[in-house]
């Protein structure tokens, strides 16, 4: 049996190439370039971790997983979908909440890029073909987890918003920042946590695209994590207090990430790819 499935696009493929010219610019700037960065010093820790970890990790990932798919690798595609929404959400950021400086333009031009592959690259992925490769894998701890972190972040960030909004005041990480909202609390609560919640019910359901959402959101959490505790190391550098918990629990979240990542990937099977024409099933 088969089922249409070409590689990347080429419209995709250029623009993931674009992509990591301009990230590896981005960061080499942001992390070498004195005082580039024009953030209140508190935000300064984190922008920096989050170059290092979009340098060293994503950028070589994303490399890869380009290679491989476009190939016709369908594990090589879902990674590519992955850390491709890892930095969407990370210029995401940049774009809405650093402030101006002369790279401005390339956090722009790199939400949109990431935005165009992202968005065709779901659309085009073989939901049905993914859940067959997978076969009858458990799907338990997938959907655990999912849950788990739906639950973690949302107490994270309403036990910063709901205190505020009652008392008629600004969360200290806002007002800390000098910024007027938090563009972090609005991406994770105004997506990922619902992304996550749709892809664990789904995945219960055994739905197709339960399969797509899971595995491509493992790939961007397993990347975000490492991105936070990049953040905690610059931050304790820095002199700013990091609740030893919090890093323990960022560090355990992202060690299950990356383990159930790999447990992921690994049942798609290796021959599991498509070609120009079709995909073999």
């Amino acid at each position: 049996m088969a089922a249409a499935h070409p590689p990347i696009p080429r419209s995709y493929g250029i623009a993931s190439l674009v992509t990591l010219v301009l990230t590896v610019v981005a960061t080499l700037v942001g992390l070498f370039v004195p005082d580039f960065y024009r953030d209140a010093p508190v935000l300064l820790p984190q922008v920096y971790g989050q170059d290092l970890l979009t340098l060293v990790v994503a950028v070589p990932a994303l490399a890869v997983s380009l290679f491989f798919a476009a190939r016709g690798s369908l594990r090589g595609y879902v990674s590519w979908l992955g850390v491709t929404g890892y930095l969407l959400y990370t210029y995401a950021s940049y774009a809405f909440m650093t402030a101006f400086n002369e790279l401005y333009l390339v956090y722009v031009a790199l939400l949109w890029l990431t935005l165009f592959t992202f968005v065709g690259g779901t659309v085009r992925l073989d939901a049905p073909a993914l859940k067959r490769r997978v076969g009858e894998t458990s799907i338990r701890a997938y959907v655990g987890f999912q849950l788990l972190l739906v639950v973690l972040i949302s107490l994270l960030w309403l036990s910063e918003i709901l205190p505020a909004t009652v008392s008629g005041t600004t969360p200290p990480s806002i007002a800390d920042a000098g910024l007027p909202t938090s563009v972090i609390y609005s991406l994770d609560l105004g997506v990922v946590v619902p992304a996550f919640a749709l892809s664990a019910y789904w995945l219960w359901q055994r739905q197709a695209w339960g399969y797509a959402f899971t595995a491509v959101l493992l790939v961007k959490i397993a990347t975000l994590g490492g991105a936070v505790l990049a953040m905690s190391v610059f931050m304790v550098r820095d002199g700013q207090p990091v609740p030893l918990p919090q890093i323990v629990i960022f560090g355990a979240l992202t060690l299950v990430s990356v383990f159930l990542m790999g447990r992921f990937l690994l049942s798609i099977g290796s021959e599991s790819r498509f070609t120009a024409d079709r995909v073999d099933t």
